[in-house]
């Protein structure tokens, strides 16, 4: 399992429930197309954590490379449902930071 990582702050005048709503429409529909396997949004707590990654973080699994990939090339047509999902959260966002990661050891090491 992959998980890809994208750490965020809102932009101004965006409400934090709104911002919880596009990103669960957007995740949810790419979950529902087989494009991802699951997400997670979550928010900094107390404060704690390094402000440069944001107030808000959103962990993306997927199976493999190969599934992020279809994934990314699904939404890099801008097209469709799919963009029309996908662009209200990308507005919202601000301060954008990325990461991926893998299980481990995972299969590669077996």
């Amino acid at each position: 399992m992959d998980t890809y990582h994208i750490w965020c702050n809102l932009r101004e005048g965006v409400r934090d429930l709104e911002f919880c709503g596009y990103v669960e429409r957007y995740l949810g529909a790419l979950r529902e197309q087989g494009l991802i396997g699951g997400h997670r949004l979550t928010r900094r707590k107390l404060g704690l954590g390094p402000p440069e990654l944001g107030e808000f973080h959103i962990a993306i699994e997927v199976k493999d490379l190969a599934q992020l990939d279809a994934a990314f090339r699904r939404v890099a047509r801008r097209d469709g449902e799919v963009e029309s999902l996908h662009a209200p959260v990308y507005r919202s966002a601000k301060d954008l930071r990325f990461a991926l990661y893998r299980d481990f050891p995972g299969t590669e090491r077996e």
